[in-house]
């Protein structure tokens, strides 16, 4: 059972509508203090709906939340110097260096040492070589890595990001994966909304399935595995790939042998798959 003093998040049949359509329908969700919850779902889920209420951007129609000990309707100032959020889309001045973007959040944010921050910041996120170009110039990755550290200025327990990696590339994908990972493992809470099924495979503790604003499954990716029955083991006969043929043909070593001798040698015995 969840240790409920370190809970950092926690909503209790939170409701919204917004008209005649219901976002969410009875939201249930507890997050444990320093760990990763994959909010999972596909577009129109209500993932999104749910991070603005826990971030005080939204107002539920019913339903209790909390985030760090702070209920979100009646201390909302208190829940905001405890987060941060990352929207779907990298919130950097374009025009400034990486520095100077996480200088400026600093200054706006009133942290002492802002250059110094900076600087921490940039090497954590791997940016020191990149620290005094302009952000025009980042790659996709570079530019969401940027957006997370400047959300970290003034150390917030509790870090929300709302589909991180929507429309990076493989290599960008991964290198905000690492950075999440990194966060967790320095004790930051982390809640991310993701239609990504190996993204939340990749990074979550947990992992909550909202499907037409409800929670139709939540546990760790083991637990959800044991929802399914084991697969079922099956017999086919492999068929040769096109690398087969040519090493058939040609032989391992690049030189020519008789087709009809080697042709023999290409795989039909039968595999597990």
């Amino acid at each position: 059972m969840t240790n409920t003093s370190a809970l950092a998040i926690s909503a209790h049949a939170v409701r919204k509508s917004f008209g005649d359509h219901v976002a969410l329908d009875g939201v249930d969700l507890t997050v444990t203090e320093g760990t990763i919850f994959a909010l999972l779902g596909p577009n129109g889920a209500g993932k999104t709906t749910v991070v603005k209420i826990l971030s005080t951007l939204l107002k539920t129609d019913a339903g209790t939340a909390t985030v760090n000990g702070f209920d979100v309707a009646t201390h909302p100032a208190d829940v905001r110097e405890s987060i941060s959020l990352t929207g779907q889309f990298a919130a950097v001045d374009e025009i400034l260096t990486g520095r100077e973007n996480l200088i400026l959040m600093a200054r706006l944010r009133r942290v002492k040492d802002a250059g110094q921050i900076a600087d921490d910041l940039l090497a954590r996120f791997q940016l020191t070589d990149a620290a005094r170009r302009r952000v025009a110039t980042y790659s996709g990755g570079m530019r969401r890595r940027l957006d997370i550290a400047m959300s970290l200025i003034g150390n917030p327990p509790v870090i929300f990001l709302d589909e991180p990696t929507t429309g990076l590339d493989p290599q960008g994908r991964i290198e905000v994966w690492n950075s999440i990972k990194e966060l967790a493992g320095q004790g930051t809470t982390v809640l991310l909304t993701t239609q990504y099924l190996d993204e939340a495979e990749q990074l979550a503790d947990r992992i909550a399935i909202l499907h037409q604003g409800r929670i139709i499954a939540n546990g760790t990716l083991a637990e959800l595995k044991q929802l399914l029955p084991p697969a079922k083991v099956e017999y086919v006969e492999k068929q040769p790939t096109l690398e087969d043929v040519f090493l058939a043909i040609v032989g391992a070593t690049g030189t020519d042998s008789d087709p009809a001798m080697t042709a023999a040698s290409a795989p039909t015995s039968k595999e597990q798959r």
